[in-house]
């Protein structure tokens, strides 16, 4: 029997999870902290490294508390961050700014620089990360702060992700030199590849800016994947977590990767961990390159397996914004959707409220809402929403089928599918298969697996999954429903590529609104 930490970093806060070898979770606890942003850029989203560490020691502490077991009984922790949240660090591993969160959009212009270099000389990375580098990502945003925070440029030693930084904080790692990076992070969204030496060279980033210069060897420590022991927990952090010193840490991840290990992934599954935005994740012994998604990078999700990531740049973010809009909540507002039909609001909603993350890779669009008519209602918009979020994932879905994913089953992960069984019905429905929710939540879950491997409990991740991932509940396709969501899908799929894509040729899009309409008509009847 063991006991460990598992740890996940979210948008707005973080979970820590006390969990025991056989019993299970024994205990939570939940601890919030801020995102910045400004009213005058809504690119901007920050947050400070201060706030996440005071939310670390009051989680760990409330965690231990509730699951009635004393920290020198917990034998690993174990850490996942959001990401890329990407910081610039001095030579003493000391923040220089606050973290760039994942869903900062600033580096559009930088994101654009690297993507066009990159095809323009040939760079094989890029092709290991959907062809297109994202303004959501490491050296995009690296090159924004080195071009707007010029009076700390030269103090930058090396700039870390989120799921790295804690690790070497907690380790008391003060040597650049000395920190192991993530696989999950370097590959996914540093164009790290390993049969390719890892990181691009140095000469590619000058093309890009000369302020790059320097910078592979400022990224010049291993990278490794989470069963590799990053460190050990410093005498300083144990006693402010009420912890054991020197117990072990693993190299880290994204919490989504994590959270489909918590989930129970196997390879055939597509997890989809919906929440502010989702992240869709499979993973696979074999697989091809695939155009426009997050990167296909070996151990990023299980060590044995290569790891595919994709998603969408909002999700429960959207959902929120309708509810702000129409001044009440998403709890609210959702009351009675239950009763709706496939299709019919007459409305068609693009999920690009924040951007495509994939598979077209385009932060410059937004919302786009067609079929509105003088009853339509902020329900219906939500409605929509959730419908669209549902054709959103099944493009991607085909994308990663087309190019040799396997997907036998699809688990909706992640704090939305827990409480809501609309969007579940939804998606069983658009993508037309059965819809696992695991029966409960495992946000941290994949955190705590990952812990119990550190601290030798489980011979294999999938021993540990069989022990700890719960079970699932199913949702069925409806048939009727499933009839109507072609009709739209087939709408979604033509609107997603012609005005999603810069310079795509013109296509008739004159059926759009009558056939929305025809639909809505008969659903109503």
């Amino acid at each position: 029997m063991a006991i460990v930490a598992g740890v996940d970093f979210g948008t707005q806060s973080v979970r820590v999870s006390i969990v025991d070898s056989k019993k299970g979770r024994l205990g939570s606890a939940v601890a919030e902290y801020d995102v910045i942003r400004t009213a005058s850029d809504p690119d901007h989203a920050t947050q400070r490294p201060g706030d996440q560490m005071a939310a670390l020691v009051t989680a760990v502490k409330s965690a231990i508390q509730h699951s009635r077991t004393v920290g020198t009984q917990i034998e690993a922790l174990a850490i996942d961050t959001t990401g890329s949240t990407v910081i610039p660090v001095d030579k003493n591993l000391e923040p220089l700014d606050d973290y760039y969160l994942w869903c900062d959009h600033r580096a559009k212009k930088e994101a654009a620089e690297i993507t066009q270099k990159a095809h323009a000389t040939h760079l094989e990375n890029i092709k290991w990360c959907g062809g297109t580098y994202s303004s959501e990502w490491g050296f995009s945003k690296v090159l924004h702060w080195l071009r707007n925070a010029p009076a700390k440029r030269k103090q930058m030693v090396t700039a870390l992700e989120h799921c790295d930084m804690v690790n070497a904080v907690l380790c008391g790692i003060k040597d650049p030199t000395k920190i192991v990076r993530s696989v999950c992070a370097a590959g996914h969204k540093w164009m790290w590849v390993e049969k390719l030496n890892g990181f691009p060279l140095e000469d590619f980033w000058l093309k890009v800016d000369p302020l790059f210069s320097g910078i592979t060897a400022k990224l010049a420590s291993p990278v490794a994947a989470s069963f590799t022991i990053a460190g050990h927990l410093s005498d300083d952090w144990a006693r402010k977590l009420n912890l054991k010193p020197g117990i072990p840490l693993p190299v880290g991840a994204f919490d989504a990767h994590w959270d489909a290990i918590g989930a129970g992934v196997k390879e055939g599954d597509v997890v989809n961990v919906v929440g502010t935005s989702t992240c869709i994740m499979a993973i696979a012994k074999k697989v091809d390159l695939i155009p426009g998604v997050c990167g296909v990078v070996k151990g990023s999700v299980h060590p044995d397996y290569f790891g595919i990531e994709a998603g969408l740049s909002a999700t429960g973010d959207i959902f929120e914004a309708i509810a702000r809009r129409a001044g009440t909540d998403v709890a609210t507002l959702s009351k009675g959707l239950r009763h709706y039909r496939a299709g019919q609001t007459g409305l068609l909603r693009m999920s690009w409220d924040n951007g495509d993350r994939t598979v077209l890779v385009n932060p410059y669009l937004g919302g786009v809402t067609l079929g509105w008519t003088l009853t339509s209602t902020a329900q219906d918009e939500l409605f929509a929403a959730i419908e669209g979020t549902a054709f959103h994932t099944r493009i991607i879905i085909e994308r990663m089928a087309e190019y040799g994913v396997p997907v036998n089953r699809i688990i909706n992960a992640g704090g939305i599918p827990q409480k809501n069984d609309v969007l579940n019905q939804i998606y069983a429905d658009v993508l037309g298969k059965p819809i696992l929710i695991p029966e409960q939540e495992t946000t941290s879950l994949g955190s705590a697996i990952f812990g119990f491997m550190a601290a030798g409990a489980f011979d294999t991740i999938e021993q540990a999954q069989n022990a700890l991932c719960p079970s699932f509940r199913v949702v069925e396709p409806n048939p009727d429903a499933q009839n109507v969501y072609k009709k739209l899908f087939a709408l979604y799929r033509k609107l997603y590529f012609s005005l999603g894509v810069p310079g795509s040729k013109e296509v008739a899009l004159g059926d759009v609104l009558p056939v929305l309409r025809e639909i809505a008509s008969q659903q109503k009847k």
